[in-house]
């Protein structure tokens, strides 16, 4: 969907729900358009901006979205650099709004906005190797905060979030999608696919899911889902939470970094950054190749779910990568 046919269909959605804010807008620009609608609004008499957030429908119910709301709540309050929310005018802090336009509904949340520059832009137009891996030792240093913060949480009653274990990342019906069915796989391809995954299926049997690798994590933490604000990074876009192996974390970090020339580096960065805050085994090391190979399929997932995406030079790539490593685990 273009942009005018997005702003067509979705702005009149969001400045209804603006109304429910406590807010006098005075800009809103549509800033994404992807699972979510996003818009950056600048308030009347304040210097900080907001993102309004028109969820995906379908995607989270709204006690999974309250329970994000109180994890990056306590997140922020354990020093972490995410976004906090705003109520509604009666205390809630999501409304349902009708999208005519679209014939959907989706529930509209707002938090603050983060001024910087996505890391994924900042690392494209960085050409310093050693700035490079140490944004890497950053953001290995706020999976680690994020981890350590969640194994010392006690959830309140109520809280959901989703499960990326064994079942949600390979079982019958993963969280992204049954990926070995992707229409552009050839037969001998999706056999390949379905042999790694029993394979690494049995693999994370023995690695077990207890609370030294295995708790809330963010799961989507790739650099686009992070604010380079020029000191330090802020961590965006908690729609993925759910409850997984820290080492996935990890690789949705590295995974769009696979093949660039630097990567062992960044690897290197990741790691040294996650260790100054929290500890790694040698098997946990040893084992993150794997998890970059789960997202790589993950990815695959979610490519089937997309038709609109069909032809994408990128799934090709991502594609080639996942079975170059199920080749090579074979």
């Amino acid at each position: 969907m273009d942009r005018a046919l997005v702003e067509s269909c979705y702005t009149p959605a969001a400045l209804q729900a603006l109304q429910q804010f406590p807010v006098q807008a005075e800009q809103v620009e549509l800033v994404t358009h992807s699972e979510n609608v996003t818009y950056r609004v600048a308030v009347r008499g304040q210097d900080t901006d907001y993102v309004l957030r028109l969820h995906r429908p379908g995607y989270n119910t709204i006690e999974e979205l309250d329970s994000e709301r109180l994890w990056t709540r306590s997140l922020r309050d354990a020093g972490i650099a995410v976004p906090d929310s705003m109520p509604t005018r009666q205390g809630q802090h999501f409304e349902l709004i009708d999208i005519p336009a679209a014939g959907e509904q989706r529930y509209a949340g707002m938090t603050t906005w983060f001024e910087g520059r996505r890391l994924r832009d900042h690392l494209e137009a960085c050409s310093d190797g050693a700035e490079r891996k140490r944004l890497f030792r950053g953001i290995g240093r706020i999976a680690a905060a994020i981890h350590n913060q969640s194994a010392g949480w006690q959830e309140p009653p109520g809280f959901v979030r989703c499960r990326l274990d064994l079942e949600g990342l390979l079982g019958q019906e993963p969280r992204w999608g049954r990926f070995w069915e992707h229409p552009e796989l050839t037969r001998a391809e999706r056999q390949l696919l379905l042999r790694a995954r029993e394979r690494i299926r049995a693999a994370l049997e023995v690695y077990g899911a207890g609370p030294d690798n295995f708790g809330l994590i963010h799961a989507d933490l790739h650099p686009e889902n992070i604010i380079y604000t020029g000191a330090d990074l802020a961590l965006i876009d908690f729609d993925d939470s759910a409850y997984g192996w820290h080492l996935y974390d990890l690789a949705t970090a590295l995974i769009e970094d696979r093949f660039a020339a630097d990567f062992d580096e960044l690897r290197a960065g990741l790691l040294e950054g996650y260790r100054e805050r929290r500890a790694l085994t040698d098997q946990d090391v040893e084992m993150l190749h794997l998890f970059v190979l789960i997202r790589g399929m993950a990815m695959i997932g979610w490519f089937h779910q997309r038709p609109e995406h069909a032809g994408s030079e990128y799934f090709r790539e991502v594609k080639d990568m996942v079975l170059e490593a199920c080749h090579r685990n074979a």
